[in-house]
């Protein structure tokens, strides 16, 4: 008895010990913080990171345990590339870039195999003259959710109330599907283009905000949808006038062919966040299909408030990370309380999420800024800061679910307390899905060392907070909010080690 008693206490510990994993890549000493990264996934059983610092451009091929296999330096890219995207398959994907020679801006593809080599010569996807000498970015490019659907996209505003929406869409073979130029008029000069996602069937959703002359609220919401082969543009306009928009967010609802919208509102024009406002756009109609708003009370804001402000003020720091469909209908909303503090400086959400004022430019489409960008998190080529001591504070992040006919069926607080002078990018969290449930991976300062913390929530909105996890080496600190998922219950997360950056693979 005694002898079967241990053997069950070892294999429990050994269960255990398989359950979670943590692989940690060598310290390559060309890899410095002020290195440009992007994590592009698992490709033939490989992890593939692109790297770039200054000139040099190159591709990281790992194996499953995190030992390098490959470093492909990327010498056919012209000495400047920007705005670099990939789009991974299988056993395959795609690198997008853009360069520009004197007033030429080019955008290009290259399809890479699973050890990071070149399949094909570079594609020439589409050419652009501009005026002037500086680098200006034209081109942007979305993929759907299944990735059988790639689109490039250019923004050329002739005026400041006119512009035409050249669109380029592809197949997960990077064959030319249909290429349009659809022009519309703006009601206003003064605005901002928001979020571009593209659904499973090729067809583009994009919003435009006008603002006030201050930009400090929303007068109006455009949603513009481009349909795969259209070649005109579907606009709805969303109007309050008993309440002003805050930053939406957008998402192709693909189970039940429609476009979610939600943002927070205002009932006053720089007043306290009151509720969230949920859009919903019908792809069969073509028409506003539901409007829903949902008014904050005491328990929300007692769930939500930090430990410094009142009921009153409890939302005002939260913003919006993701919006998530369901296949029945619902959605969760998922907020993270967010703001800056530095000597001589006043937190301003409105300055945080509009950003400074913009010249005119004829290819410029004035994004809206967002915190950060769930599907780039946050942009690793602007990372570090200024000179200036500023404090980032991440705190609670608060889980939002909502039925099909938009009533809040459950909402839940995850609990953290993050701060950080002058760099964020120890800060916030990382979500993603295993199926049955959620998890959110974030740095939690415990003896003055950030340890990474992991919570669970399940569809009825039951919290878990898991044990420490296994393996974690106290000369690394991760960056969770620069992971990415890649594969049911596997993610690479860069991590930092000393003076470099490297990557850790954790397997749940």
């Amino acid at each position: 008895m005694r002898t079967q008693t241990i053997l069950f206490c070892f294999l429990s510990l050994w269960i255990s010990a398989e359950a979670q994993r943590i692989s940690y890549s060598e310290i390559d000493k060309d890899d410095y913080r002020q290195m440009n990264f992007e994590i592009i996934g698992k490709v033939g059983g490989n992890i593939h990171v692109y790297k770039n610092f200054k000139s040099r451009n190159e591709i990281t091929v790992f194996d499953n345990s995190m030992q390098m296999k490959e470093k492909v330096r990327l010498e056919m890219l012209p000495e400047r590339v920007n705005n670099v995207d990939f789009v991974a398959f299988p056993e395959h994907y795609y690198m997008f870039y853009q360069f520009q020679k004197r007033n030429l801006v080019t955008y290009a593809a290259m399809k890479l195999d699973a050890n990071g080599k070149m399949l094909n010569d570079p594609i020439i996807l589409d050419t652009s003259h501009v005026d002037g000498g500086s680098e200006i970015k034209v081109y942007s490019m979305v993929y759907s959710e299944n990735r059988q659907r790639i689109l490039v996209y250019k923004i050329n505003r002739r005026s400041e109330r006119f512009f035409t929406l050249t669109t380029l869409l592809y197949d997960r073979d990077l064959s030319l599907l249909r290429k349009s130029a659809a022009s519309t008029q703006l009601p206003t000069k003064e605005g901002v283009f928001g979020e571009f996602t593209l659904d499973n069937d090729g067809d583009l959703a994009f919003g435009r905000s006008t603002q006030s002359s201050s930009r400090e609220f929303v007068t109006h919401y455009h949603l513009m949808v481009k349909r795969a082969e259209a070649d005109t543009l579907q606009v709805s306009e969303i109007t309050g006038r008993d309440y002003t928009i805050d930053e939406i967010r957008l998402r192709p609802d693909n189970y039940n062919k429609r476009f979610l919208l939600t943002s927070f509102y205002h009932a006053q024009r720089r007043g306290n966040i009151d509720g969230l406002l949920s859009y919903i756009w019908d792809k069969k109609t073509g028409r506003q299909l539901a409007f829903y708003r949902f008014p904050f009370n005491d328990t929300l804001r007692q769930d939500a408030r930090s430990d410094n402000s009142s009921l009153k003020l409890a939302f005002n720091d939260y913003f919006i990370r993701q919006l998530l469909p369901t296949r029945d209908g619902g959605y969760a909303v998922v907020a993270e309380l967010y703001y800056t503090s530095s000597r001589g400086n006043a937190w301003n959400r409105w300055d945080y999420i509009y950003g400074p004022g913009y010249g005119f430019n004829p290819y410029s489409y004035y994004p809206m800024l967002s915190p950060y960008n769930q599907w780039r998190w946050a942009d690793p080529w602007n990372r570090w800061g200024g000179n200036n001591m500023v404090r980032h504070v991440s705190e609670n992040i608060m889980i939002f679910y909502f039925s099909p006919q938009g009533r809040l069926e459950w909402s839940n607080t995850v609990r953290k307390r993050q701060f950080d002078d002058n760099s964020d990018i120890l800060l916030s969290y990382l979500l993603f899905n295993t199926g049955g449930e959620i998890r959110f991976l974030f740095n939690q300062l415990e003896r003055r060392e950030q340890i990474l913390n992991s919570v669970t929530i399940n569809p009825e909105g039951r919290l878990k907070r898991d044990p420490t996890l296994k393996g974690l080496d106290r000369n690394y600190e991760f960056m969770p909010k620069y992971g990415k998922q890649i594969g049911l219950r596997e993610i690479v997360m860069p991590c930092m080690n000393r003076n470099y950056i490297c990557f850790a693979k954790l397997d749940f």
